[in-house]
């Protein structure tokens, strides 16, 4: 079966890679990201080239609460880095958070997929404990933010409390996650992903079928580890169908889940803080997250 909106998702990856088509959703995404301010610094979290983290920090003495930024691009490095989220991460520094904008391993580069993509989250998550006390970052205040298969990633990241060491060493905890029109789990998504970024991704991603991998599977879905113990926000657009079965799961499970569905929305006018349901989402996040009542 095939979902028109998710095959009009992966027209916009393809156009938005050609040339002619600057008016695409995805190209006026990646121009804002373009624009927007330098990093106070780029620091490594690991040895490799891509193992990298761009810290934006907003104006004041702090200590500053953390908004960790996860792009998306269908786990595949030839979509899209950090870079195209860059706009997203800046808007959310201008309203007070640090933002931390992390590069990552895909399918595509040398050591992506499982497990080196999921070791690039967590390492990246841990190096903030490294860099706080010099940036004068709170975390306390750590808020975790994913776009399309980076929603995926901050779910998960999210989720490590939940899993067998040693993935559950993790040097931060975080108080909220923001899930951005991506998926809380990735065996249903195996056969969709196809319409979604033109070819699959999921089976690459994970080097096998969920058949073949059952417990990889297990440990790389947040769904799977629900309850989570934090806030949680979604914000759906084009795959905002596919991201209900893990709001009913998460809300069962009792934890806290606020629901943002912009009308009209794309898969990347939502990340494009110039448009209107981008400038939504950057007040949702704030407003939701910055706010003093209890998860």
């Amino acid at each position: 079966m095939r979902f028109p909106s998710l095959v009009l998702i992966g027209l916009i990856l393809a156009a938005g890679a050609q040339p002619g088509r600057a008016q695409s959703p995805q190209a006026v995404y990646k121009a804002f990201g373009a624009q927007a301010s330098r990093p106070a610094a780029t620091i490594a979290y690991g040895p490799g080239e891509l193992q990298v983290a761009d810290l934006r920090l907003p104006e004041g003495p702090g200590p500053f609460p953390v908004a960790v930024v996860i792009h998306g691009g269908c786990w595949m490095a030839s979509v899209d880095n950090r870079s195209g989220i860059a706009g997203f991460a800046d808007a959310l520094t201008k309203r007070g958070f640090a933002t931390w904008n992390i590069e990552y391993r895909r399918v595509g580069d040398a050591g992506g997929g499982w497990p080196g993509t999921f070791q690039d989250i967590a390492a990246a998550e841990d190096k903030l404990a490294d860099v706080a006390a010099t940036h004068r970052l709170d975390l306390s205040r750590v808020v975790i933010v994913g776009h399309s298969a980076g929603a995926h990633l901050a779910l998960w990241a999210a989720s490590r409390a939940k899993l067998p060491a040693p993935w559950n060493d993790s040097r931060v905890r975080p108080t909220a996650v923001v899930a951005i029109d991506g998926p809380g789990a990735l065996a249903p998504f195996v056969g969709i992903d196809a319409d979604v970024c033109g070819r699959p991704v999921i089976v690459p991603l994970m080097g096998g079928t969920p058949q073949q991998k059952p417990d990889d599977y297990r440990i790389a879905s947040p769904m799977d580890q629900l309850p989570l113990g934090m806030r949680q926000l979604l914000i759906g657009a084009a795959l905002q169908d596919l991201m209900q079965p893990y709001i009913v799961a998460a809300r069962a499970s009792g934890d806290r889940v606020d629901v943002l569905t912009p009308p009209k929305a794309n898969h990347f006018d939502i990340v494009t803080p110039n448009t209107v349901n981008g400038a939504a989402v950057v007040d949702f996040i704030v407003s939701t997250t910055l706010r003093a009542d209890p998860p």
